[in-house]
């Protein structure tokens, strides 16, 4: 599995429309994760912040660099 940024808008009719075409396969089936922002300001340091801590854990749960849950609270 691989990891892909985008930018989008939601529609009057809940309907997700991305900015820009996806280019993968077509009829590729995906899994979609969606980060709301509640308030326009900040909008930068927002998506620069969650984007890094997205390619970080994504880096960590691909090289196995994880801890398991049970021994979170040890």
């Amino acid at each position: 599995m691989k990891a892909i940024e985008v930018t989008g808008s939601v529609d009057d009719k809940g309907q997700l429309s991305l900015d820009k075409p996806l280019t993968l396969a077509k009829h590729s089936r995906v899994r979609v994760i969606i980060l709301v922002l509640e308030d326009e300001e900040g909008d930068d340091e927002f998506t620069e912040s969650a984007s890094e801590s997205f390619r970080q854990g994504w880096h960590d749960v691909m090289t196995g660099n994880t801890i398991p849950v049970s021994q979170l609270w040890s």
